[in-house]
């Protein structure tokens, strides 16, 4: 370990660890012996965990043969976390749902718990909703644009 710290440019890795500090997501604790030992917060946790699943796509498994069940996403989001309502919207066009209304989504295929995790990461359950339907009255249309709905 003692070579790759020997790579690390001190400055940057100095400035990285005051802005970290500074904003509160890391909290430095001196040990006895002297040294020191750098913690997340809650907070600190809370964006890692952001940010590593930001850093890799919300997947499902879509399986062979169509439940015949939709997943129907509602959201209504307030102005202040509009950050968070574009990256839900953004996933959910990722993730080829059909938009039926500006803040309701539907899909055929099993998504609920990644939605669920996403929302969950950004405290935003009380706002957002999935819902599992047997049946939509404009499913004819939406088979269209599904088209390998068994």
């Amino acid at each position: 370990m003692r070579k790759e710290w020997k790579d690390i440019d001190q400055r940057n890795f100095n400035r990285s660890i005051r802005t970290l500090s500074k904003e509160k997501l890391i909290e430095q604790h001196e040990l006895p012996d002297g040294s020191f030992k750098m913690v997340l917060t809650v907070n600190g946790k809370k964006q890692a965990k952001i940010l590593n699943f930001l850093g890799s796509a919300i997947t499902f498994k879509k399986p062979k043969r169509w439940d015949g069940k939709w997943r129907v996403v509602l959201f209504d989001i307030p102005e202040r976390d509009r950050i968070f309502r574009d990256i839900l919207r953004q996933h959910l066009y990722d993730l080829k749902f059909r938009k039926l209304q500006h803040s309701v989504f539907v899909s055929p295929y099993p998504c609920e718990q990644s939605i669920l995790e996403l929302t969950a990461i950004y405290g935003a359950e009380r706002y957002v909703r999935v819902i599992t339907a047997d049946k939509i009255d404009n499913e004819a249309a939406l088979k269209k644009y599904f088209p390998k709905l068994a």
